[in-house]
């Protein structure tokens, strides 16, 4: 008996380390037919826009792909970087007021949001259902349903006085509330959700060991909750970035334009009348920040360091 005990753990040791079967030839060179297809499909129209933006011919619309068009010249770059449209702003000019709301996107809303997910996700107090279904039914509300309530009650503030004042509506910072209104409701969401996951085991022993509330917060919870953040500092940065409705609606000035509104300057009535080299410059000129945060973001968005916290 005590023999054939000895050899269970032998034989299931033997199932594990058994190597899995390999996928017959035709099935492999049937996935890899699908994984090529999925590629190009996804590749061809961001090598269309490369090559157009090279092409110096001046075209009237897109109608063929060369990979290296003839006369190939970095030339729809350098017009576009100097001054994208009419108006008197250059392309540096265009990018800072992109980024400030880009970036202040996605610093409010990820440390409001993170403040606010850890009350609802760790807090009993009464009211907090009511108020999590009031955040859900932001969150559900379409973004671009709120341009007119916010054009009339940013249009009413007004900071400082004489010639320093400004009108909230008609500046960034009015924007970037705009923008932040929209992006807190999921925000709170998404990382309430993920701090759920988050053991109270790990909260419970930092107390027992003289941790207090904000200790147990900054150096418990947010180290954990990385992956989240992430998450929610790209988007929040990705809705800033790329912001298009809010900001052609609010802003009148040209020094306070942003990409996007240059980008949509750049079209005229009729395919005919659009600079399409520079057009596909300009679209690469503003995608490339995003995948420059979302590669340094990468290895946070994919990664789980809450694995293994707990023994």
């Amino acid at each position: 008996m005590a023999t054939q005990n000895a050899t269970l753990p032998q034989t299931a040791t033997a199932t594990r380390s058994k190597p899995k079967r390999e996928l017959a030839l035709g099935k492999q060179l049937l996935y890899q037919a699908i994984l090529l297809f999925i590629a190009f499909i996804t590749a061809f129209p961001i090598l269309w826009v490369v090559s157009l933006s090279l092409d110096p011919r001046d075209i009237s619309r897109p109608t063929d792909l060369n990979l290296i068009p003839p006369g190939a010249s970095l030339k729809a770059y350098e017009k576009v970087m100097a001054q994208p449209t009419a108006n008197p702003v250059t392309f540096g000019e265009l990018a800072l007021n992109s980024l400030k709301l880009g970036l202040g996107t996605a610093l409010f809303s990820t440390m409001i949001g993170v403040s606010a997910a850890y009350v609802f996700s760790r807090f009993d107090f009464r009211g907090r259902r009511f108020l999590m279904l009031l955040v859900l039914m932001v969150l559900m509300l379409p973004s671009i349903g709120t341009i007119a309530p916010l054009f009339v009650m940013l249009n009413k503030v007004t900071i400082g006085t004489g010639s320093t004042a400004f009108n909230l509506r008609n500046s960034l910072w009015g924007v970037g509330l705009a923008i932040v209104s929209g992006a807190l409701p999921f925000a709170i969401w998404n990382l309430k959700g993920y701090l759920d996951t988050i053991p109270r085991d790990l909260e419970e022993a930092g107390r027992i060991d003289g941790a207090s509330h904000n200790q147990v917060f900054f150096q418990i919870i947010l180290p954990l909750a990385v992956p989240a953040l992430a998450v929610t500092t790209f988007l929040g940065f990705l809705s800033g970035w790329t912001e298009f409705a809010m900001s052609w609606q609010f802003l009148t000035q040209p020094k306070d334009f942003t990409l996007s509104m240059s980008l949509w300057n750049m079209t005229g009535q009729y395919s005919g009348q659009v600079p399409w080299s520079n057009f596909a410059a300009m679209a690469l000129l503003v995608a490339t920040p995003v995948a420059i945060v979302y590669l340094a973001l990468q290895k946070y968005i994919i990664g789980g360091l809450t694995v293994g916290s707990v023994k």
